[in-house]
């Protein structure tokens, strides 16, 4: 597979914890927007301006974030960092880099192509209200994590519980209605372009994360189900799962008798023998003594 042929040669310079870079240069871009709203003008990711001279916008629209309240952007940074961190620890540093820097370099490559485009066809100030963020890449960062964990339950406001897949198919609708709303004005333009630059980098690492994921759990079946022989008579007879389960998750509580679907997994990283059902495997906390 092509990833895994890149991470032999280049694994070595994959930068670890990109998540909490993503969500400091978001918070960064927040204060700036709040202090001096002239200078956040200035980061975005405008063609024109940048074959004009500007060309720190190839970096400072990055900083450029959702544009809301600061009790919203504090929820939605909190987010972003959840599900971008849970990503990384299921496919690795370099593979979470890769998927977001071609995104991020498809934005730039979409954003000259379109002011390329509407500059041949409608003179070159058609061109010049082009700007181009990466919001819509942080969308199918989501799409990408219920791919991963489509039966995670999550808490929409805190009280209605909710799986995961059933938010992704609302993002998926929102997309198409916002792509179909936007018009053909040059804003309206720049948002299709984005969506489809964003959406054309998940589904190139669509089948590679089914790979992934497929692979993952086939091994972890193996693992898993020769430490469920060997450990079973053991762990019935002493009785410390609750019913006389013979499998716990460490986060949730749940059992096999609550969910015959459910596949349980130890984790390698935690101190002791900690056990994970599926929806919480790659997102707890490591224990650590």
């Amino acid at each position: 597979m092509w990833l895994n042929r890149l991470e032999e040669k280049f694994g070595k310079y994959a930068i670890p914890n990109l998540p909490k870079i993503i969500v400091l240069l978001y918070a960064i871009g927040y204060v700036i927007q709040r202090v001096s709203p002239e200078l956040y003008f200035m980061l975005n990711l405008n063609p024109y301006l940048i074959l004009h001279g500007q060309v720190w916008r190839l970096v400072t629209f990055l900083l450029i974030g959702p544009n809301t309240s600061l009790f919203f952007i504090i929820f939605v940074l909190l987010f972003y960092y959840s599900i971008a961190s849970s990503l990384e620890q299921v496919w690795g540093s370099f593979r979470f880099n890769m998927y977001y820097f071609i995104g991020v370099l498809g934005t730039i490559l979409g954003a000259f192509l379109t002011y390329a485009a509407l500059a041949f066809s409608g003179g070159e100030l058609a061109g010049a209200a082009v700007y181009m963020d990466t919001f819509y890449l942080n969308i199918t960062l989501f799409l990408a994590y219920a791919m991963m964990f489509p039966d995670m339950q999550v808490y929409l406001y805190m009280i209605l519980p909710i799986r995961v897949k059933w938010l992704a198919y609302l993002d998926g609708l929102y997309l198409t209605c916002i792509f179909l709303k936007s018009g053909f004005t040059v804003p309206g333009i720049s948002v299709k372009v984005s969506i489809i630059v964003a959406l054309l980098n998940f589904l190139l690492f669509f089948f590679s994360m089914k790979k992934i994921k497929s692979r993952g759990a086939s091994f972890a079946g193996k693992v898993s189900g020769k430490r469920r022989r060997k450990d079973f008579q053991t762990k019935a007879s002493r009785g410390h799962k609750k019913n006389g389960a013979v499998h716990e998750c460490a986060i949730c509580h749940r059992t096999e008798l609550d969910d015959p679907a459910l596949e349980f997994r130890y984790c390698s990283k935690c101190d002791g023998d900690y056990e994970y059902c599926q929806d919480h495997l790659f997102t707890h906390k490591h224990v650590k003594r």
